[in-house]
């Protein structure tokens, strides 16, 4: 019996060393599979992001602190579309063959699609003109009514402001201003324009200096001057009369009036806008 115990003994120990031998390669290679793989992402050395150190690097603020590498934009450009300069000349190309089209061979066909393409740009001008329109009330830059008004209320208001100004102006004329007259004798508009002139130099007491180009004198100005070559000073052209010239007396510069019958109303208006209103800002 002690025999045949020692015996099993040995083999139950040659059965261990035999398992430990052959699970040795086994959890080696298990272990050396647990190395490969990588480790857990909470262990990893995270890579320093772009930015402050202490908001990106410590606190981890990310993308509202401006620490995230931006993206780069990999997206395909898109093509560019057509022109509208392109496309507005397809429209009237199309237009004028669809017209030409119907003229030439006009079935009912012909007809209907011009028709049709017609009505479409029509549709098409009628919403451009009312997209105008709200885009010019919403925007007091864009709206010229608010300088000229249109409507009769501030029409009439606006006039009666210009009324105004320019009888202002004409009060304020004679301290700087004086108007050189140039009229012939035997001139039937000058007969006519002359007691307009008188009026309204009685009326603001505007100096009129009378020049007679033939050397005849005027009904409503007894008190003239030969013309000696004043008329070409004054910058006038044509020896035609009747003319005006206003003579600023600080600069000594002639401001032509202009030729002709005018009426009250209209001389005061040119004078207004010659002394009063830059170029362009009144149109």
């Amino acid at each position: 019996m002690h025999k045949a115990h020692r015996h099993s003994l040995r083999l139950v120990l040659a059965g261990l060393v035999l398992a430990h031998c052959t699970a040795a390669p086994a959890a080696l290679a298990q272990s050396e599979a647990r190395d490969a793989e990588p480790q857990d992402t909470e262990t990893q050395v995270t890579p320093i992001p772009q930015g402050d150190a202490f908001y990106c690097a410590e606190r981890r603020l990310g993308t509202w602190f401006y620490c995230d590498v931006p993206r780069s934009d990999t997206t395909a450009t898109a093509p560019d579309p057509v022109p509208a300069v392109a496309r507005m000349e397809a429209i009237a190309r199309q237009l004028d063959e669809l017209k030409a089209r119907a003229i030439l061979e006009p079935t009912s066909a012909n007809v209907t699609a011009y028709v049709k393409f017609q009505r479409e740009q029509l549709n098409r001008a009628s919403l451009f003109a009312d997209v105008w329109s709200r885009a010019v009330w919403q925007n007091p830059d864009l709206d010229y009514t608010l300088q000229r008004p249109i409507n009769t209320l501030g029409k009439k208001t606006w006039l009666e402001g210009r009324k105004s100004d320019r009888a202002a102006t004409m009060a304020s004329l004679a301290a700087r201003y004086g108007v050189y007259y140039f009229y012939s004798s035997s001139c039937g508009a000058c007969d006519v324009f002359a007691p307009i002139l008188k009026s309204l130099s009685d009326q603001y007491a505007l100096s009129v200096l009378p020049v007679s180009m033939d050397g005849g004198r005027s009904s409503a100005f007894p008190d003239f001057v030969v013309n000696t070559g004043q008329y070409e000073k004054m910058g006038l052209t044509g020896n035609q009369v009747p003319a005006l010239v206003l003579f600023d007396t600080l600069t000594h510069r002639p401001v032509p009036i202009g030729y002709g019958v005018m009426s009250a109303d209209e001389v005061m208006q040119r004078i207004f806008t010659l002394t009063r209103v830059e170029p362009g800002s009144d149109y």
